[in-house]
């Protein structure tokens, strides 16, 4: 797969989308539970999974979008770096 500077910066943009809007998810979901709301335990569990899940695949973007930046950062600007 040949890297450019314009992945790593999408992939590191997704992955601090993805913490920045489930972080906010995850205040609101302990919000919802401190103020007692009654909800079933499937809909917390499955919550709290979906949180964890995004925010795994957040560091994985995140890694391989700091892997194609570094990779990227020494690379003349007309030539991709292959990977």
């Amino acid at each position: 797969m040949r890297f450019e500077r314009k992945h790593a910066v999408l992939l590191v943009g997704v992955a601090v989308w993805n913490v920045v809007t489930f972080g906010n998810f995850a205040k609101n979901l302990v919000e919802a539970a401190q103020d007692g709301e009654q909800r079933p335990t499937g809909y917390w569990v499955a919550h709290t999974v979906l949180i964890v899940v995004n925010v795994a695949i957040a560091v994985v973007l995140g890694r391989l979008g700091w892997q194609a930046w570094k990779a990227t950062r020494d690379a003349p600007v007309d030539e991709p770096v292959t990977r």
